[in-house]
């Protein structure tokens, strides 16, 4: 019983972080989206692709959430407004980003002067479900490549996901994937879940997705 206790103290004090974190960024007006994934499924691609399109129309911060290095921040610099990368190391809790290390990234950033933040959070389908970051949506990457039971294999992060992006749409032909009954699985487990099919390498579909965080931003302005 000491165990389960210790476990939920940790669960409870992160829930108090995040929303500590929420109230700040609802002061600052910018709305925070937190992208999940398997490793390589594509968070940074679907990133780039996102800071092409609305750079123009919304200043745009990123978090790069790492086990090590600061190759994915590296990447999206030059694009972005402000970058804080996050490694998470030897910690603990390195499967996933929690509320303090988002706490702590919202320091050095210009928080007046940002619109949206892009949170890549680290590549795993278990721990990332566990820790409310703060975040305003919740978005789930899946790729074709991974096969199409993630939803049956680890249904949290499915459960409490916002929108649900299909990866990798141009390798379709090429892999043994089931579009319909992935997407059936997870319309089973969230019935009003947003379901994106996109190709970071083509570009397919992305501009469906940029509108969506568009719409999502705009509507949490409102709520403020």
């Amino acid at each position: 019983m000491k165990k389960i206790e210790v476990i939920q103290n940790v669960l409870e004090a992160n829930e108090t972080i995040a929303r500590r974190n929420q109230q700040l960024l609802d002061k600052h007006k910018v709305f925070v989206i937190n992208i999940m994934s398997a490793p390589g499924a594509g968070k940074t691609s679907l990133i780039l692709q996102t800071l092409k399109r609305l750079k123009d129309r919304l200043n745009i911060a990123v978090v790069e959430g790492d086990v090590a290095s600061t190759v994915d921040a590296e990447k999206v610099q030059s694009e972005a407004k402000a970058v804080v990368q996050i490694n998470t190391r030897n910690m603990p809790e390195s499967c996933s980003l929690m509320a303090a290390m988002i706490e702590s990234a919202l320091k050095d950033m210009p928080l007046d002067n940002i619109d949206l933040i892009l949170i890549e959070n680290v590549g795993n389908l278990i721990c990332p479900a566990e820790f409310a970051l703060g975040e305003h949506k919740r978005v789930v990457i899946s790729s074709l490549p991974e096969g199409d039971d993630k939803p049956t294999k680890y249904p949290l992060i499915f459960v409490d996901a916002d929108a649900v992006i299909i990866n990798k749409m141009d390798l379709l032909p090429h892999v043994d994937f089931d579009i319909t009954a992935f997407r059936r699985s997870i319309t089973g487990l969230n019935p009003e879940v947003e379901v994106f099919q996109i190709s970071c390498k083509t570009g397919d579909g992305i501009e469906k997705w940029c509108s969506w965080i568009l719409e999502q931003a705009k509507a949490s302005a409102a709520r403020q």
